[in-house]
Parts: C-alpha cells; sequence; structure tokens
C-alpha cells in the first residue's frame, strides 16, 4: 500500500521544540520533493515548506525561515520537520505530501497525502 504517514504532533509550550516525520511506504520517497503543509483553524491549508529529492529545501513563508528546517533521509524513506520556538500562531494540522517531480514546485502535481499529525502551541 502506497501511502504517507506523519508523527510527532503533540501539545508543546511556546517556545518549545518538535521533530515531525513523514514516513512512506510502498514507494521510494527519495525520487520526489516533499512539502510540509499546514492547516491552522479556520484557515485554508497551505504549504510551508519543501525539501527536493536531492535535499535542498524551499521556504514558502518567510515567517518560518528561522525556526523550521526540513531534512530528509532516503536511505530510511523518511523526511522531517524541526519546528523551533515553537509560537501559539505554529498551531495546526500539519501534513506532507510527495509531489510528482524531484523538485520542489507550488505548480507540480502532489501524488500522495499523509493524514496529518496536530500541533497545539500553548501554555
Amino acid at each position: 500500500q502506497l501511502q504517507l504517514v506523519e508523527s510527532g504532533g503533540s501539545l508543546v509550550q511556546p517556545g518549545g521544540s518538535l521533530r515531525l516525520s513523514c514516513a512512506a511506504s510502498g514507494f521510494t520517497l527519495g525520487h520526489y520533493a516533499v512539502g510540509w503543509f499546514r492547516e491552522a483553524p479556520g484557515k485554508d491549508r497551505e504549504e510551508v515548506l519543501c525539501i527536493s529529492s536531492s535535499g535542498l529545501s524551499t521556504y514558502y513563508e518567510d515567517a518560518v525561515r528561522d525556526r523550521f528546517i526540513i531534512s530528509r533521509d532516503n536511505t530510511k524513506n523518511m523526511v522531517y520537520l524541526q519546528i523551533n520556538s515553537l509560537k501559539p500562531e505554529d498551531t495546526a494540522v500539519y501534513s506532507c505530501a510527495s509531489k510528482h517531480s524531484p523538485m520542489c514546485s507550488r505548480y507540480v502535481r502532489i501524488d500522495y497525502w499523509g493524514q496529518g499529525t496536530q500541533v497545539t502551541v500553548s501554555s
């Protein structure tokens, strides 16, 4: 079965850190770019950043540039999102998605979505 599964979301205090994981099964994730998206309460889902198959990062939200780090381990078929200095406005469902290209682009078709993992930032 071809799928993506996210994990690592939880309730954290402001200023804390989390590492989200995106695990692929049934296909070689390393061949494709992967984007991390988030959907905050009452807002549309938006792509935050992306990593190409070779490991190059593309940020789509300037507000996270200093706090979010995307990485991948193609030997493990995994992509990660490290989130530091968490803020209440980071509260959202975070989802990963594999793209129909090894390169990051907002115009490339999404092949597979994960089910999402909830991140809640609150004191």
